[in-house]
């Protein structure tokens, strides 16, 4: 029987969606940042895998600004053991040396992340400033 590092409980997909879905990002705009070659099923299928490519995994980690490792190593159910392990009925249990980091980090990528969504908005509109000049510029026989 050979030994493998990997746990079997993690489950890279869903890991996945569940980083995606805390940054807010939805499966379209992923597919969208992931290239013309994907789309919002795609995306969803991908989601689906218990393994992910790795090529893919590096792909999607710099989409969303968090380490591929965070992907492959997150396991809810640890997570939960440790979230509750903390809390004593009898007692209340102090952090003295507590970890705010992740989390201001997730905040710090979904401002960047909205930021990123207002810039793509802002030149949208000025797309379609510059186009609706142009067909006021064509007489109605060019334009059909």
């Amino acid at each position: 029987m050979t030994h493998t590092t990997s746990n079997p409980k993690i489950h890279e997909g869903r890991n996945l969606k569940r980083f995606r879905e805390m940054l807010g990002i939805k499966q379209d705009v992923l597919a969208f940042e992931l290239g013309s070659d994907w789309n919002q099923q795609k995306v969803s299928l991908l989601e689906q895998r218990e393994k992910i490519d790795s090529e893919i995994l590096e792909q999607v980690s710099a989409i969303l600004k968090i380490p591929s490792e965070a992907i492959k190593n997150f396991d809810e159910d640890q997570a939960i053991t440790i979230i509750s392990s903390t809390f004593n009925d009898n007692a209340a249990v102090v952090n003295n040396n507590p970890v705010f980091q992740p989390i201001d980090k997730l905040i710090q990528l979904h401002e960047e992340k909205i930021a990123l969504y207002e810039r793509m908005l802002k030149e949208k509109d000025e797309m379609m400033g510059r186009l609706e000049r142009l067909i006021r510029g064509k007489s109605k026989s060019e334009l059909l």
